[in-house]
């Protein structure tokens, strides 16, 4: 694995997380309490004796940036180990923004010219998954492949969102649909590749070249034109994994943690995942609290009632208040009295005594984005100040740093979105 380079992609701005990754990358948002998203990609090169890799940021990656540092806990800190924040910039003709996926790489050949490597793994820096990837570098070379995709299995009616792949008796990729209406096959993309370096710099180069004519996007292009004049395998990924690059997803995805028999251990003994962040002093519960079903972080204080719930590190839940499926981020308070149901809170959200946030129709989407807040998930902003016996609906999103916008109202309806009349500079982080 010395002979291998992983590059992270992890400059999106993603959308679809709704004001979760407003004010920060998509890969750098919280997930499983203590951890961010990127923990994942970052973990699996480590436990993967992967010693070299690059994250491709761009949207807002101060977060980012800051989290990961010198890769400390993730071993990159070595002699032979390094991790490098790669961000676009201008200078040069050839500079600009990152124009997809594999432009991205494309404005780095350098590092991996540099980095001597004998394969390039790209990855994605906002999937759930726990693994090494030693079997599937394995796997590539045994198969003289010029690139492996690695490949998950998913119903037949699901697999319309993702790239296709169809697969012959031996593995090799025969054929490739991105996004098809009627699929052809349930092996869909993770956006996971092994490349031969020589491979992936003529791919990139020969991608480049095409200008306006190419989305510059792996999945897209650099893929569906390889797979009839090359080597195209794809690797069966059998274990956990999943897309959180939604509301939706992001929230089942937590959900499934909490299961009878979870599909992914955090605690995986051979696969371990790790994050910043210093030592913290345990969890507290009260005489009077009630926690079933549960992940509950360090240093959160815990009074009140929690069921089937993520609670992350500092979080305050006092007496008599109610948290049910539900993910509630980094010191958060939840006073007395209220209830918080099927809700995403962000960062240092207050919820007022009395309140209740969730209550209500389901089946009323939310106005201003119904494409991604419309199962009954309320998403509330870092920093939000929910007031004392308000009544909050269901699908309602509440932008960054929220408070004087609610002193007036009594209820937030269904469906309703409240932005912030002023962003506070101290959000952008």
């Amino acid at each position: 694995m010395n002979n291998v380079l992983a590059m992270i992609l992890a400059g999106g701005q993603g959308d679809r997380l709704s004001v979760l990754s407003e004010q920060r990358a998509k890969p750098a948002v919280v997930f499983g309490g203590q951890y961010r998203i990127i923990d994942f990609a970052l973990s699996n090169c480590s436990n993967s004796s992967i010693s070299k890799v690059a994250v491709l940021t761009q949207y807002r990656p101060r977060s980012l940036v800051n989290h990961i540092g010198a890769g400390r806990p993730w071993g990159f800190d070595t002699l032979e180990g390094s991790v490098q924040m790669l961000q676009p910039y201008l200078g040069r003709a050839d500079m600009d923004w990152y124009q997809g996926t594999a432009d991205a790489v494309y404005q780095n050949l350098y590092v991996i010219e540099e980095s001597r490597a004998r394969e390039v793994l790209i990855l994605a820096g906002d999937h759930i998954y726990l693994t090494s990837y030693r079997n599937m570098v394995a796997y590539h070379r045994s198969q003289s492949a010029d690139v492996t995709v690695a490949v998950y299995s998913v119903p037949r009616q699901e697999a319309h969102r993702y790239g296709v792949l169809d697969l012959d008796q031996n593995g090799r990729v025969i054929d490739f649909q991105e996004k098809p209406a009627h699929p052809r096959s349930p092996w869909v993309s993770m956006g996971v590749y092994v490349f031969n370096k020589d491979v992936l710099v003529e791919q990139l180069q020969a991608d480049a070249d095409l200008g306006e004519e190419s989305q510059h996007d792996f999945g897209r292009n650099i893929i569906p034109r390889m797979f009839e004049s090359h080597r195209v395998f794809g690797y069966q990924f059998q274990s956990y994994w999943r897309d959180v690059g939604t509301v939706e997803s992001y929230h089942a995805a937590h959900m499934d943690l909490l299961s009878a028999h979870p599909p992914m251990a955090l605690e995986h003994p051979e696969l371990r995942l790790r994050t910043a962040g210093g030592i913290m002093p345990p969890a507290r519960f009260g005489p009077h609290a009630i926690v079933h079903n549960s992940l509950i972080s360090p240093a959160a204080q815990i009074e009140g009632s929690i069921f089937r719930s993520v609670i992350s590190p500092g979080v305050v839940i006092e007496e008599g208040a109610q948290v049910r499926d539900s993910v509630i981020q980094h010191r958060c308070i939840i006073g007395s009295g209220a209830t918080v149901d099927r809700s995403i809170l962000d960062k240092e959200v207050v919820i007022g005594r009395d309140s209740t946030v969730g209550e209500g129709d389901m089946s009323v989407a939310n106005y201003e984005r119904p494409d991604i807040v419309n199962t009954g998930i309320n998403v509330i902003g870092k920093r939000v100040t929910i007031p004392s016996g308000m009544r909050v609906g269901r699908n309602v999103v509440v932008g960054p740093g929220v408070h004087d916008e609610l002193l007036e109202r009594a209820t937030l309806e269904s469906g309703a979105t409240v932005h912030p009349t002023q962003m506070p500079l101290h959000l952008f982080v």
